[in-house]
């Protein structure tokens, strides 16, 4: 069975209600939540999941701080950003910091689920 945990990150409650219940109907594991950068950092190193999904604009640390610290703890670490900031220089700074992905808010289901596979299948 292949791993298909997955660790959300966003600041907005209902953001990662609606990609749990996506990713939950679809196969795959929800096994943390957190709703900034630090969190995100600390869940990860407890939790080990094999994909994360991370807003970029958060409080504390945002997503591309976060991305960079798991990154430099884990340098497999896979990684999908998203934001409702679809601007060019996020998306090169986000896949510069090591996310293997980005996608847009607000989502469309399949373009999530496509990115979700694409990468831990």
């Amino acid at each position: 069975m292949a791993d298909k945990t997955i660790l959300l990150v966003d600041d907005a409650t209902i953001m990662r209600m609606m990609l749990k219940k996506l990713l939950s109907e679809s196969g795959y594991e929800i096994i943390g939540e957190a709703e900034n950068g630090q969190k995100a950092l600390e869940k990860y190193k407890e939790l080990k999941p094999r994909l994360v999904i991370m807003d970029i604009t958060m409080p504390e640390m945002n997503g591309i701080q976060a991305t960079k610290a798991i990154k430099e703890f884990d340098s497999n670490a896979l990684i999908i950003m998203c934001s409702a900031m679809g601007q060019q220089s996020m998306v090169i700074e986000s896949i510069q910091a090591g996310a293997r992905d980005f996608i847009v808010k607000p989502f469309q289901n399949d373009r999530v689920l496509e990115a979700v596979a694409k990468i831990i299948g």
